[in-house]
């Protein structure tokens, strides 16, 4: 066990080395605060909300992802433009990126309380990627391989369309989009940049008196690698307490002959509950067990996710933000 997972350290160290798509780092509980997926999501909650999500991955084995993202959003123009800021950091193995956002959402009511919204969103910012070549240790080593760390800051955007109302969402976006047209010189050692597509979509139904069943889903793309699909379903009781999880997979939506031919769909199954206890605080867990080649090398991935928000007084919020 010791050398299998020694094994899967070294190839974490060696994937950034001549890697040809960067892939954004991935959050379980992302249902819970959607700014980090989708610029358009700003403004949803309808109250200055600040966020935050930790994520470690594969646990037990070195070099494995380390994840964090911090995003604020607010409304202004009395609701109809929502703005976010939002840093993310992700490192693995030897890779180290950095983001951060500002967003805009244009909120257009489609009813007379403003209940049901459709939101056009942009994100602009700055992306900066960077390897640390003292972590990078192949038994032939590159000739132009770096000594220590390099970074690169390149500019970037995202946009999305959210639509919401009180029992129902759905919402697309993209990231990478300058990014992926800007070409990192540095020999192929820092990954370069490629859009990435999410496509989601819940529901609330309510089972009986204090109890609701939220279904949802997410369809994440990025063209160079398999398309994932998040299944996710969680209980609420009594407005302080979600529990659920979800299931990832690799799905098929179109050809991907360039792929590795006997990569496994099977990815992790995710367990997680978030509370609330006192009203503007909520903090969740969530745990991945992972079911796929890695089962049985890890420790498994963890994650922590805090929100608040501050109550703003004469809000048209007449029901909470369950999305």
């Amino acid at each position: 066990m010791k050398y299998i997972k020694i094994g899967i350290a070294a190839l974490l160290m060696l994937t950034v080395q001549k890697i040809k798509a960067q892939q954004d780092a991935q959050f379980s509980q992302y249902m819970f605060n959607g700014i980090y997926i989708n610029p358009a999501y700003a403004g949803y909650k309808e109250q200055l909300n600040l966020h935050s999500f930790y994520r470690t991955q594969w646990t037990g084995i070195t070099g494995g992802p380390k994840s964090m993202s911090l995003a604020v959003d607010a409304i202004a123009n009395d609701g109809n433009v929502g703005l976010a800021l939002q840093v993310a950091s992700d490192r693995l193995g030897a890779q180290n990126n950095l983001t951060a956002y500002g967003n805009y959402a244009y909120r257009l009511r489609l009813n007379e309380d403003g209940s049901a919204r459709l939101s056009l969103g942009i994100g602009v910012g700055l992306v900066q990627l960077g390897i640390d070549g003292s972590k990078l240790n192949p038994n032939d080593p590159e000739m132009y391989q770096p000594a220590g760390m390099q970074s690169k800051i390149i500019p970037d955007a995202r946009t999305g369309v959210f639509y919401s109302d009180n029992k129902f969402y759905v919402g697309i976006s993209a990231d990478n989009l300058i990014a992926q047209a800007i070409k990192v010189e540095n020999d192929g050692f820092i990954a370069q940049p490629k859009p990435h597509y999410y496509l989601t979509a819940g529901v609330l139904i309510p089972l009986s008196e204090g109890i609701q069943l939220k279904p949802s889903f997410l369809l994440k793309d990025d063209r160079a690698g398999p398309t994932s699909l998040d299944v996710n379903a969680f209980v609420l009781l009594n407005d302080i307490i979600w529990l659920g999880g979800s299931y990832r997979t690799g799905v098929k939506l179109y050809d991907k002959s360039y792929l590795q031919k006997d990569l496994s769909n099977r990815n992790s199954v995710i367990a997680a509950m978030e509370i609330f206890p006192v009203k503007n605080l909520r903090i969740g867990y969530g745990y991945d067990f992972s079911v796929g080649a890695l089962k049985g090398y890890s420790g498994g991935t963890h994650e922590i996710s805090v929100g608040y928000f501050i109550n703003k007084k004469n809000t048209r919020m007449l029901t909470p933000r369950y999305f």
